[in-house]
């Protein structure tokens, strides 16, 4: 199936922040019991190094790719490359393995995801600005394209009036 080069982008944004809404719900659903200053600090720092390092360059990345290309319809899943999907299929399955295998201490759980999940649901957020901003430019430009139209139209109709003016075999 494919879609409009700016669906990409919007199914970026649904895709992780789903994944992030439902990170950060587990890491906050273990939070009740370790409420406390060094793991609200911990939960920032796992935020900011997961932003900063990975999900805000991974955003810019895709932003710039699908921006760049050049035909309008592509195939639904080309809102990653392969890497992506590899990274992806990685952090699922160690979150899925770490979880089930009670190595992690629910503490760890609880900073941990809470951090990692609202990275995740800000880079799904970004990729919905993205999206947004691809819609609004996408406007205007149908927009400049119609009124050059319309100029172009309303020239073309005077020339046509004023040359049957004043030509004496119009009448």
């Amino acid at each position: 199936m494919k879609v409009k080069r700016n669906t990409l982008l919007l199914l970026a944004c649904l895709v992780w922040s789903a994944a992030g809404f439902n990170i950060l719900r587990i890491g906050l659903s273990a939070y009740p019991a370790y409420r406390a200053a060094g793991n609200y600090l911990l939960s920032a720092v796992v935020f900011a190094v997961f932003q900063k390092f990975i999900f805000g360059k991974l955003v810019k990345k895709h932003t710039a790719r699908i921006s760049a290309y050049e035909e309008e319809r592509h195939f639904f899943l080309k809102f990653f490359d392969l890497k992506s999907f590899a990274i992806m299929a990685v952090m699922m399955s160690g979150g899925i393995a770490l979880r089930s295998s009670r190595l992690a201490p629910e503490r760890f759980i609880a900073f941990f995801y809470t951090g990692l999940g609202a990275s995740l649901l800000l880079a799904g957020l970004l990729f919905g600005c993205n999206f947004g901003k691809s819609r609004r430019q996408e406007q205007r430009i149908i927009q400049e394209k119609r009124k050059k139209l319309c100029r172009q139209s309303l020239k073309h109709f005077l020339m046509l009036f004023i040359s049957s003016r004043s030509s004496p075999s119009a009448f």
